[in-house]
């Protein structure tokens, strides 16, 4: 289909002259009012490169026209050059205000008036292409992201599950981590006690919650088997399990994404670490916990507690409630104890479940 160009003005002479300048280069369509002018963009928008607009035109004028262009966002698309006798320096401002890209006074050159023809649309189409490069490029980039993302969710969920086949797990205990821990963080956020700057933002912290005991790969079998409790030695070796973590994660050189690695290792390293300053490795107390290694490790506790490990039975839903209020597993926040009180029921429908649940509250 031929590209073409609108030529409007309510004389004759003017659009003949116009004519015969642009003829062997575009098909011409003429328009005599801004009526005519609407009707042809209408029908033949999708071959038209350029208008020629004359501002003085019966029923409506050259003004009236652009107006109605950029209110149905004809301007992103097809430049308007107007060809005027007018020397109305308002209808000047108007028109540059309202979006026309070049203004001609009459008399013209006519040599003048189609190299700025030429001009206008050569930016015009240097523009497209720019605006199609970028369209590619973003495509490019977000299929990138989707395969990294993709990539980032099987070396977590694949070391995640190493750590518990190690620990002896039901399978099931990291898919929990990541349900509780996406609950808090949403009731946590409703009540204004934490504020996240996007959905990207609350899925790369659901995402790290599952990196939160990585370093238990680096354990001793006999002590992460142990089915009694472990000696004050070796404890000490078993909580080393959070800067074994931090020192897994820096040989990860996939996390290319700075805000993740910072959510994974703070999970990571301080999710043992209690409000009131007694947990480890660093005895952090209060807000200097960040907060979403403390959604964590209420998570944490509560799903050890409901769950049957080698050195332990299940506790039931209420005792681990229980326990949890009273500090017997840890002193946490008055703010995040309440969030967790409000969910507990929630929780309880999930303590048991062996499938991946990230679609919950999602």
């Amino acid at each position: 289909m031929e590209k073409a160009i609108i030529i409007a003005d309510d004389d004759e002479m003017n659009r003949s002259i116009l004519r015969e300048l642009f003829k062997n280069d575009f098909d011409i369509l003429e328009a005599a009012d801004g009526e005519q002018v609407l009707s042809l963009l209408e029908r033949e928008k999708s071959r038209i490169l350029v208008i020629l607009l004359d501002i003085i035109m019966p029923k409506m004028t050259g003004i009236d026209v652009l107006k109605v262009m950029a209110e149905q966002k004809y301007l992103k698309s097809i430049p308007v050059i107007l060809i005027t006798g007018s020397t109305s320096k308002e209808n000047e401002k108007i028109s540059y205000e309202i979006g026309v890209s070049d203004i001609i006074t009459k008399p013209y050159d006519s040599y003048i008036v189609k190299r700025r023809v030429e001009n206008v649309l050569n930016l015009y189409i240097h523009k497209r292409h720019l605006e199609q490069m970028v369209r590619t490029q973003t495509v490019k980039i977000q299929e990138q992201a989707e395969r990294l993302k993709k990539t980032n969710d099987f070396v977590i969920d694949t070391l995640s599950t190493v750590v518990e086949f190690r620990d002896l797990e039901s399978g099931a205990h990291i898919f929990r981590i990541r349900t509780f821990t996406r609950i808090l963080l949403k009731k946590a956020e409703e009540k204004g006690l934490f504020v996240c700057d996007s959905i990207e933002t609350e899925e790369k912290i659901i995402n790290a919650s599952a990196m939160h005991d990585i370093g238990k790969i680096a354990t001793p079998d006999y002590i992460l088997l142990k089915p009694g409790k472990l000696t004050p030695d070796e404890f000490e070796i078993m909580k080393n399990h959070t800067l074994q973590g931090c020192s897994i994660l820096s040989r990860l050189h996939y996390i290319n994404d700075a805000e993740f690695y910072k959510y994974c290792y703070d999970i990571c390293r301080f999710h043992h670490e209690r409000y009131d300053g007694s947990g480890y490795p660093d005895r952090l107390k209060g807000d200097e916990i960040p907060f979403w290694a403390q959604i964590v490790a209420l998570a944490d506790v509560y799903d050890a507690l409901v769950s049957e490990r080698v050195y332990k039975k299940a506790f039931t839903h209420e005792e681990a409630v229980r326990m949890i209020n009273d500090g017997e597993c840890g002193v946490f926040s008055a703010g995040l104890l309440q969030c967790f009180n409000e969910v507990k029921d929630i929780f309880q429908e999930y303590e048991n479940t062996t499938v991946r649940l990230e679609s919950v509250f999602s």
